[in-house]
């Protein structure tokens, strides 16, 4: 019977864990946890009603996924992405999601081409419709690259890209969203991907996903430039 308890504690525990885990990560990139703010753990554990030990898990993984940054005898603090770390970050992507791009196009089926058609659809709606500079792409698969990455068929791919990276990724997209012309710029990058997919072209389709992939670096640091420059 005790054995049974402690194993119920453990699963309780464990689903608070990812709770907290997934709650955090949205807060982040977000931006309602700024970069650099400190982790009080105090405070979180009473926000979220949870014990210690299933925040602790929480802080745990959202340092292995690289939301989190702790240095010895100090507190656990939201990254900073610098743009050193962000070009690391896209030399690291523009390389993965290259070849998942190409392996994609060996694998993906017609319903799988129909799906991103009627992604990229609904998010030339949105961009329509809000009349703004931004392009929103929703999460998992919503998310144009995120379902590219599935479709690999690779699952260590997927396992860094889509796990261990994937929101750190989102996290750059958040806080450099309002580059100019570069919403309809993806839009129509993505749009010629589709066609490199359907056609089963793996070479060209890693070609346009890495090309694709360093074009939003330079929009990036072109606009954390332009940022430095307004604020000397």
């Amino acid at each position: 019977m005790l054995k049974v308890l402690a194993n119920d504690f453990e699963d309780a525990d464990a689903t608070a864990a990812h709770r907290i885990f997934e709650q955090l990560s949205e807060a982040i990139v977000s931006g309602d946890l700024a970069a650099g703010s400190k982790i009080q753990e105090a405070a979180l554990a009473a926000r979220f009603g949870v014990s210690r030990a299933p925040l602790r898990e929480a802080l745990r993984r959202l340092e292995e996924r690289k939301l989190l940054t702790r240095s010895p005898r100090s507190s656990a603090r939201v990254t900073v992405l610098t743009p050193a770390r962000i070009v690391e970050l896209f030399t690291i992507r523009e390389v993965l999601e290259g070849v998942a791009a190409r392996q994609a196009a060996s694998h993906m089926n017609a319903s799988d081409i129909n799906h991103l058609r009627a992604l990229l659809q609904r998010h030339e709606e949105v961009l329509d419709a809000i009349d703004d500079d931004i392009y929103r792409q929703g999460i998992a698969d919503e998310d144009f690259h995120f379902y590219i990455i599935k479709c690999s068929g690779n699952a260590t791919l997927a396992q860094i890209l889509c796990n261990e990276y994937y929101n750190l990724i989102r996290l750059v997209r958040r806080q450099h969203s309002r580059v100019p012309g570069r919403a309809r710029r993806a839009l129509s990058e993505h749009h010629q991907l589709i066609e490199a997919l359907a056609e089963g072209d793996g070479n060209f389709a890693e070609i346009l996903m890495r090309r694709h992939v360093a074009s939003a670096l330079r929009s990036i640091l072109g606009s954390i430039a332009t940022q430095v420059e307004i604020a000397s």
